[in-house]
């Protein structure tokens, strides 16, 4: 008996106008009729109606799929892998804008503006948004997290290049006064504890001797801040520490 077009409209999802615009255009015209003069739908008009709905789903025009449709070299597998090949080039195109998005939502979560690519020669597997909420929760609500957001977001890629070079010279600086035997709280040491802080108030924000105190000590109490130092000599992350704090002192702060 076939299906009518009630049947067909529910199945496929499309309006029985849209069925009725089909037929009358000959993209999609019912295999039989009822003696009331009922369209019915067969098993295969409901595959070539399938086959309709893919192609305007990618976009075509219904000219074009009528004349993809009326190729007689083209059968079912043809139709199938035809449309894989189309929704497969869809889906890459889709998994690049998806991924184009997050790296827009990343830089604008960490205020950083820097390319896929940057990001990748700047910071390499470290991700600065995964530590963007415990920064925010820390230190959020302070004038020293408005500068640096601020600041970093206006940093081009050789900024953070100039950046990280500045930083690795001083850790750099440190490790040799530690490994010589200087003092902590000797000219050398508290020297560097200086041009640490400078370094910060350059780059991030207006670093305090107290904001920068603060800082020497939770470089020891963290170990994910210990683990960048202690790499380069066993006990350097008390030694930083202790120059920033006698640097302080010789300040009077």
């Amino acid at each position: 008996m076939g299906f009518s077009v009630g049947q067909v409209s529910r199945m496929a999802g499309v309006t029985v106008r849209t069925l009725h615009h089909y037929d009358e255009i000959g993209l999609l015209t019912p295999g039989d009729r009822t003696r009331a003069g009922y369209r019915r739908y067969s098993a295969a008009d409901v595959e070539r109606l399938q086959h309709v709905l893919f192609y305007r789903e990618l976009g075509f025009a219904l000219d074009e799929i009528a004349a993809i449709l009326a190729d007689p070299g083209a059968d079912r597998m043809s139709h199938l892998r035809r449309q894989h090949a189309l929704l497969s080039g869809r889906a890459d195109r889709l998994l690049a804008m998806v991924a184009a998005v997050e790296t827009a939502m990343e830089a604008h979560m960490t205020g950083i503006e820097l390319t896929a690519q940057e990001r990748l020669e700047v910071f390499g597997g470290f991700r600065p948004e995964d530590h963007e909420q415990e920064a925010a929760e820390r230190w959020g609500g302070t004038e020293a997290y408005a500068q640096s957001q601020r600041r970093m977001a206006k940093m081009t890629k050789d900024d953070w290049e100039r950046f990280k070079q500045e930083a690795a010279q001083t850790v750099e600086g440190f490790t040799a006064a530690f490994t010589a035997g200087e003092p902590a709280d000797g000219q050398r040491a508290m020297d560097l504890a200086e041009e640490h802080r400078a370094h910060i108030t350059r780059w991030c924000y207006d670093c305090t001797y107290e904001i920068h105190r603060g800082l020497g000590d939770m470089y020891v109490a963290d170990p994910r801040f210990s683990g960048n130092y202690e790499p380069h000599a066993e006990g350097l992350t008390p030694y930083i520490r202790d120059a920033i704090h006698a640097n302080a002192a010789r300040a009077g702060e």
